[in-house]
């Protein structure tokens, strides 16, 4: 699946690591352009995990109009193809208003696959998922491994703790016989194929990680342990994916004894700088991404002119 070249053509993008800064230049940006914000994080889709997620407020929803985000209860399940699916629709529905599509977050997957195109594959075989998370629970890390064995370029790509991930994989091949990693290469648009103005957010390290640390801090203020709290008492309860999201894991492991709440507070704060290297690292392998350096210095406002400076017409 591929968003159409008429449409994409008229997208603008901007991605970067958790914390770097995105949502004040993204709201800039689009009064400057004339655009509306569709969120390109895979954890803004989810309703009620609004802390942990670091959503942009009401307010900055209602300054500019955001979409893609709480489309989804936590128990739900959302595929990739389904992102671009729905992104395709809201992204050529803005255009239909004479206004620019503007993809905001730092979900490299979703970056990729607007940008490249997406592989459906076979319908889900629920009873294989099943059994692969007993694997799993019983052995973990097993399916990783298992991954390896059958699929090494995805493997390569994928973090052992995104289960979702590695178990379509597994199912892919389990239903095809066929690497996930060769059918995606070849659905995929070439990047020469991508026109638009896509950028990304290169942060100094060091002041990143302080701001990271400063955002983890923010969000045990704002009440982080309740929200999670309140997840776990949902009927039905959230999926693994859903909890397996920054912030939601530790919490999860903390309410549940595994670990104190100083201890949860500074788990988060090293896997949220662990992620942030991961993104960094989808970023630059994405020849279509234009880097705008931040310093620490520059406004909002700065960042976007740099923007608009290296924007095509």
């Amino acid at each position: 699946m591929n968003v159409p070249p008429e449409i994409l053509s008229q997208c603008w993008f901007l991605a970067g690591p958790t914390a770097v800064g995105k949502t004040e230049t993204s709201l800039l940006l689009a009064e400057r352009i004339d655009a509306e914000i569709l969120s390109l994080d895979s954890m803004a889709i989810y309703r009620q995990m609004d802390i942990g997620t670091a959503k942009p407020t009401t307010a900055e929803q209602q300054r500019v109009p955001h979409h893609l985000i709480d489309i989804i209860d936590p128990d739900e399940v959302f595929s990739t193809a389904e992102y671009v699916r729905l992104a395709t629709q809201v992204a050529s529905e803005i255009v239909s208003r004479g206004r620019s599509p503007l993809f905001v977050g730092g979900t490299g997957l979703y970056l990729r696959s607007i940008l490249r195109g997406v592989f459906e594959g076979p319908d889900a075989d629920w009873e294989y998922r099943l059994q692969l998370e007993a694997e799993e629970e019983d052995n973990p890390g097993c399916l990783h491994e298992k991954l390896k064995d059958c699929d090494p370029i995805l493997a390569e790509k994928l973090h052992p703790n995104d289960l979702r991930r590695v178990i379509r994989a597994l199912e892919v091949y389990h239903q095809t016989g066929i690497p996930l990693s060769a059918q995606q290469q070849q659905a995929a648009r070439v990047p020469e194929e991508t026109s638009g103005n896509v950028f990304w957010l290169h942060p100094e390290r060091d002041w990143l990680y302080e701001r990271i640390n400063r955002r983890v801090d923010l969000m045990f203020e704002q009440g982080l342990v309740e929200e999670v709290r309140g997840l776990l008492e949902r009927d039905p309860p959230p999926s693994r994916t859903a909890l397996q999201g920054l912030g939601y894991k530790e919490m999860v492991e903390h309410l549940n004894g595994e670990m104190t709440l100083e201890e949860a507070r500074e788990m988060i704060k090293v896997r949220t700088r662990q992620f942030a290297k991961r993104q960094h690292t989808w970023f630059r392998n994405l020849p279509e991404c234009q880097e705008i350096k931040v310093t620490g210095n520059q406004s909002p406002l700065d960042l976007v002119d740099e923007i608009i400076v290296h924007s095509k017409p």
